[in-house]
């Protein structure tokens, strides 16, 4: 049914015929989901997020805006038809000042959301989607999350290969993307990898120790041959084990067992830096707590 609409979405655009007015529903959420429909860039809704902290108020189309439902123009028709409310009362005026507080509960058509100056969301990730907002040949992690995320911007925080499950971080927030993905920061990240050949000792004492990876691509040049180290390997079974590295090498683990004469046959990640993936469903989500964001920032943890 999503898809339906995004197909909708496209033919609506292309013939220009979509008006607010003349929608029973907001159009931010069913036929005009996508980045496309919107104008308003990421850096303009960071702009918005930041004005929002100054505690003066922040007029309510500029809000929304900044939250992700659309251009100025779009937020004002969504208040004046009526769709928004604030502390359970219905607001038609956009100009109307908002005290808001990060966390401050509004609806929109009857959806409840959070006011949230940024984003960062744990994503138990599922097989068969790219880590793009442009994705080729498959489709994009940013379609496992309500719209308006990618409306402000929401990024993931580095890459998980398609077919590999587990734990992606996503944010709209540059300076967290940095810390997270820097290769100064030496953030470990552990992977439970099921290899088709039982795991000896004498594999496990390879990773610990290093391997060559060939090939090793820098921008468009072939560089010589670099040595890489787990920096843990538990043995989980025969087959599995929990491998944690701080690099981030192209398609480094499977790469790895192939070196020790292996081969990767399902690779999940369950954690980075002091957070684990937990209980969470695959496709599922949830929002990171201030602890964790704050955890995953700093340099050095325990």
């Amino acid at each position: 049914m999503k898809a339906q609409y995004r197909s909708l979405c496209m033919l609506l655009l292309s013939t220009r015929s979509v008006a607010w007015h003349s929608s029973p529903l907001p159009l931010f959420r069913a036929l005009r989901p996508r980045a496309a429909c919107f104008p308003t860039t990421a850096p303009q809704f960071a702009a918005l997020s930041m004005a929002a902290k100054g505690g003066k108020g922040l007029a309510l189309d500029k809000l929304l805006q900044s939250q992700g439902f659309g251009t100025r123009k779009d937020c004002k028709e969504m208040v004046k038809n009526g769709y928004v409310q604030v502390n359970g009362e219905v607001v038609q005026d956009s100009n109307a000042k908002i005290q808001h507080e990060e966390l401050m509960p509004f609806s929109v058509d009857g959806e409840d959301f959070e006011y949230r100056s940024a984003v960062y969301i744990l994503l138990n990730k599922p097989a068969g989607y790219e880590c793009s907002n442009k994705p080729t040949m498959n489709p994009g992690v940013l379609e496992l999350l309500p719209d308006i995320y990618m409306m402000r911007g929401v990024q993931p925080v580095g890459r998980l290969d398609c077919d590999t499950t587990g734990m992606l971080l996503l944010s709209d927030q540059g300076a967290f993307n940095h810390a997270i993905t820097s290769p100064r920061r030496d953030k470990p990240k552990v992977y439970h990898v099921e290899a088709k050949h039982p795991v000896d000792a004498a594999q496990i004492r390879q990773l610990l120790q290093g391997v060559q990876l060939k090939d090793e691509k820098e921008g468009e040049t072939v560089t010589s041959p670099i040595k890489v180290a787990a920096a843990a390997v538990v043995s989980l079974s025969e087959n599995v084990i929990a491998l944690t590295l701080t690099q981030g090498k192209y398609h480094q683990v499977k790469r790895m067992l192939a070196a020790v004469g292996n081969r990767c046959e399902r690779l999940q990640r369950v954690s980075i830096g002091p957070v684990s993936l937990g209980e969470i469903g695959l496709g599922d989500w949830r929002h990171l707590t201030d602890e964790e964001v704050v955890a995953l920032k700093t340099k050095n943890y325990e």
